[in-house]
């Protein structure tokens, strides 16, 4: 998880201000005016034009766990030292200069100029006959539902922020969350229409995908996302504000998740465990439950390789077992009692033994080692390839596994969760049992259903797939969910009298009971938002901050 990825300010300016304020007289003149210089030649080109994108999200797909994941009660980080950018994030110390915010708000922001320039470049060559009907669908279309999607990761990490299309608008003022959705909804509309049905391959976006983005998007704004104010009213505080609903948003998040679904176009894999690892990405398996997802070919070979194994099981089998050294990994399970809760909670869930790895086979010795205290904490096993049955993890090197952005699973518990808000238990209770129905536990009915249920279900179903964040925003319910550390077997301050440690053992365990602490003390209603960023060469990027940083 180094910084691989420097853009110079000069190259970041010049995509930036590229895109910005103009008047209608300037609007009318620049449709006017096609620049021959600024033009593809054919279908391919205008594709590959807005491939180019990409270029800004395969640096991020292990770093919004560094945000979402650290800025919750289930994952704390040991990379580096405690002041380096994983440690800050995993104790809520982070600020406007921390490279994991810096990074993912610079490289959403740019996504969204490039996409801008390519629409441009595209609507110049379909002016001149260069680029077909089809082709420009497909290109467009493309720039469009990324775009929408990179704007909706920022204004749900960062509220308000500036709004700028192919049509102008400034890249510093920060617009109302009514105008940032409104562009989220009409890009994700021109994408549905553009955009092809779901062909089995989910690197391509498709039809279905943007209505699953739709679905999302309008869970979110059913939930009423915090405005500027409302943070700022509890920016110093450690209450949770209050959860609120708007049914005409839950309603549309319930049509476009219907829509996916009525398809018949996608579906859940049979087996839960063959949805993440090479050999299972991007469809391999024909299943369908991959519904877009990010292409990594790893180090090297893509804008950066998908460095979640890497992070999640930094140093395999040196957990100061059988001989080996003892190292710790970037991102750690923040404690056992998310393991045991589970299992005692649900003991026969097939999902549980392959999100948290508690013993594992080294084939290079036959030797078990442990992932549980006193040894160690469980292993995140969503980071780790399974496709490599009790197999060593060769992806630390490669760093390949695409990033699964959305899966058909979240089609199904969005429905739920938006008729449960809306009080239509009976209708919910097909989609989530259809969940509860493939890991093997029991399923629920129109009257033991409810928000808690539901809000659990995320965690079972999606525990480390980078959801925990915005879930908890969506629920007004972040300081709550964090402050349940508390309960977690190493927060207490006699720790260290309840088992027996090696040197080793004592200093990591030590680390994990400082994390707990620190989560809990410092997480407050500022955390609503992250910080508003320098730009990747720390310079000041004009755009106003969020409250309390």
């Amino acid at each position: 998880m180094k910084k691989k990825f420097l853009f110079g300010a000069a190259i970041a300016a010049a995509i930036l201000t590229g895109f910005t304020s103009c008047d209608k007289d300037d609007e009318v003149v620049e449709q006017q005016i096609i620049d021959e210089n600024n033009v593809v030649d054919d279908d391919a080109s205008a594709l590959a034009l807005v491939n180019g994108i990409y270029s800004h999200w395969q640096p991020l797909s292990s770093s919004f766990s560094f945000i979402i994941e650290l800025n919750s009660n289930k994952l704390i980080s040991f990379e580096g030292t405690e002041e380096k950018e994983g440690p800050l994030n995993s104790r809520f110390e982070q600020a406007p200069d921390t490279w994991y915010q810096i990074k993912i708000f610079n490289h959403l922001l740019l996504g969204v100029a490039q996409a801008n320039e390519a629409i441009v470049t595209i609507n110049n060559s379909k002016a001149l006959g260069k680029v077909t009907d089809a082709g420009y669908n497909a290109a467009v279309g493309k720039a469009k539902f990324l775009r929408a999607l990179a704007n909706l990761k920022l204004a749900q990490l960062w509220g308000e922020i500036p709004v700028f299309t192919e049509d102008g608008g400034s890249t510093t003022e920060r617009q109302s969350l009514d105008k940032v959705f409104d562009q989220i909804i009409k890009d994700l509309n021109s994408a549905e229409t553009q955009l092809l049905d779901y062909k089995g391959d989910p690197r391509v976006p498709s039809r279905q995908a943007a209505q699953a983005l739709l679905a999302r998007t309008y869970l979110v704004l059913g939930d009423n996302p915090l405005t500027y104010d409302e943070v700022a009213a509890i920016a110093d505080t450690q209450t949770d504000p209050e959860f609120k609903t708007t049914p005409k948003y839950l309603e549309k998040a319930v049509e476009y998740a219907d829509k996916v679904i009525n398809s018949g176009r996608l579906a859940l894999a049979p087996d839960f465990s063959k949805l993440f690892g090479r050999d299972y990405e991007s469809n391999k398996l024909g299943d369908n439950e991959h519904l877009f997802t990010i292409a990594h070919d790893g180090d090297g070979l893509d804008a950066q390789g998908n460095h979640q194994t890497h992070c999640s099981w930094t140093f395999p089998f040196q957990n100061g077992q059988n001989g080996k050294k003892y190292s710790q990994n970037h991102t750690e399970v923040a404690d056992d009692d998310l393991y045991d809760d589970w299992k005692a909670e649900q003991p026969n869930d097939k999902r549980l033994a392959k999100t948290y790895f508690t013993k594992l086979v080294n084939p290079a010795d036959s030797l078990t080692y442990t992932y549980y205290s006193p040894v160690y904490t469980p292993v995140n096993g969503k980071g780790v390839d399974q496709s490599y049955e009790n197999s060593e993890n060769l992806e630390i090197t490669r760093n390949s596994v695409d990033r699964i952005e959305i899966r058909y699973a979240e089609v199904l518990l969005i429905k739920a969760e938006a008729l449960v808000q809306l009080g239509r238990n009976a209708e919910a209770v097909a989609p989530f049992n259809q969940l509860r129905t493939r890991a093997g536990i029991s399923g629920v009915t129109a009257n033991t259903l409810n928000l808690d249920v539901i809000k659990r279900e995320w965690d079972y179903e999606f525990t480390y797939e980078q959801f925990s964040l915005y879930n908890n925003l969506r629920w007004k319910d972040l300081i709550t969910s964090v402050k349940k550390v508390s309960h977690y077997k190493h927060f207490a301050d006699d720790w260290e009298n309840k088992q027996e440690f090696t040197d080793e053992q004592h200093q990591y365990f030590e680390k994990v009971h400082n994390h707990l602490k620190a989560k809990y003390n410092n997480v407050k209603g500022r955390n609503y938002r992250q910080p508003i960023p320098l730009g990747l060469q720390r310079e000041d990027l004009g755009i106003a901050q969020n409250p309390g940083f």
